[in-house]
């Protein structure tokens, strides 16, 4: 027996416009689009509140939160994996690619030491079924760790990988060329002194003239090998931008430079940023803004990184008038293009055939909020 039901009655967002119309779903894909409202049984009434398709996000740092919630606080793997998910189906996330760190500036970390837990935690709940989203893994690859190879190899044929990112946080470039970005951020985070944060910036700088080419490459390697899309993280020049294109990357992850977004753009990279960024009017590490690079038709993709719900205030930010992408156009970079750049070709947009991840959407007071949740037809929120 099939599963069938109708939502109607709904500004129904698609690829280019919004029309007011119905849509209906069987066995958890979309069968039918038409204007205006159905009469059919069984049917879900939106009384004029958005549906848009259910977003992909493909890099978010909120896991790490809940496994480590407070200092010296390690949460069981589950229900941290949990509390995670449930904050991304409230954003609107339907389909999500979990980034897991391959080393980091410190060997104790908790992103290294809780590495295992994590990727664990992750494949467990998923086939239990009862996350509310889709989840895939994203390693983040920090070619200045010494161990980051050895760290590949043990995950990178986990089924559920999925996208591999080409990290480099040494100080002076990337993300931070402005160094003193570079201090305020670190001593915020880790509260060192100037000496201690100089001591440890140079031995950042020393780590990454020892390993990174030599990680870079081999992880590529590693990573076409396997089928693997690669991404190129925080490109701040037309040098830099040119080395990902060479190494077939296919996403410009957060560039930070006007320069290094328009080159990747041109060369048919998908240049992702954070929707945090749009939400707070910039970066907090100083660098250009997604604003101005969606006015200058330069962002392809968005992504909570670190506030799941600043996925959907992003899109309508992009759709306000300040930016004024329109909102179809906006919805795009929140599902359609992530979905096409992770080769996800079965979801992303709201189309006859594609899968039922859908999303209804209020508007009240300039603030965008969530009220429902499907996942291939299955309402999970």
């Amino acid at each position: 027996m099939m599963d069938e039901q109708t939502i109607t009655n709904a500004k129904v967002v698609l690829g280019e416009e919004i029309v007011h119309g119905s849509v209906s779903i069987i066995d958890g894909k979309i069968s039918d689009l038409s204007q205006g409202n159905s009469l059919t049984a069984d049917t879900v009434d939106f009384g004029g509140d958005y549906l848009l398709p259910g977003f992909v996000e493909l890099h978010t740092d909120n896991l790490e939160k809940h496994f480590a919630p407070r200092p010296g606080v390690d949460w069981p793997g589950i229900p941290a994996a949990l509390a995670h998910d449930a904050q991304l189906a409230a954003g609107g996330i339907t389909t999500v690619y979990d980034a897991v760190c391959l080393g980091d500036l410190f060997k104790t970390s908790n992103r290294v030491r809780q590495l295992d837990q994590m990727s664990d935690a992750i494949s467990h709940a998923q086939t239990l079924n009862i996350f509310r989203a889709e989840h895939h893994i994203h390693l983040r690859c920090e070619l200045s760790f010494e161990g980051v190879l050895d760290l590949f190899d043990e995950h990178a044929d986990h089924p559920l990988v999925g996208l591999v990112s080409l990290m480099d946080h040494t100080p002076g470039q990337r993300q931070f060329v402005n160094l003193d970005k570079y201090h305020e951020y670190y001593q915020k985070k880790y509260g060192m002194t100037e000496d201690e944060l100089d001591e440890f910036a140079k031995r950042q700088v020393a780590a990454h003239d020892t390993f990174c080419d030599e990680h870079r490459s081999a992880v590529v390697e590693r990573s076409k090998a396997r089928g693997l899309p690669l991404a190129s993280h925080d490109d701040a020049t037309i040098a830099h931008v040119e080395e990902a294109v060479s190494l077939g990357a296919v996403i410009a992850e957060f560039p930070t430079t006007l320069e290094a977004a328009r080159a990747s753009h041109e060369r048919g990279l998908s240049v992702l940023m954070g929707a945090p960024n749009l939400v707070l009017g910039g970066s907090h590490s100083g660098n250009v803004s997604a604003g101005s690079l969606a006015a200058e038709g330069l962002l392809d993709i968005i992504s909570s990184d670190y506030v799941p719900t600043s996925m959907l205030q992003g899109v309508f930010v992009l759709a306000g008038d300040d930016v004024d992408v329109g909102l179809p156009q906006a919805v795009q970079k929140a599902a359609a293009n992530p979905a096409q750049a992770a080769n996800l070709n079965d979801r992303g947009e709201i189309a006859i055939g594609k899968r039922a991840d859908l999303l209804r959407v209020s508007y009240s007071d300039e603030i965008p909020f969530v009220r429902s949740v499907w996942r291939k037809g299955m309402r999970v929120a």
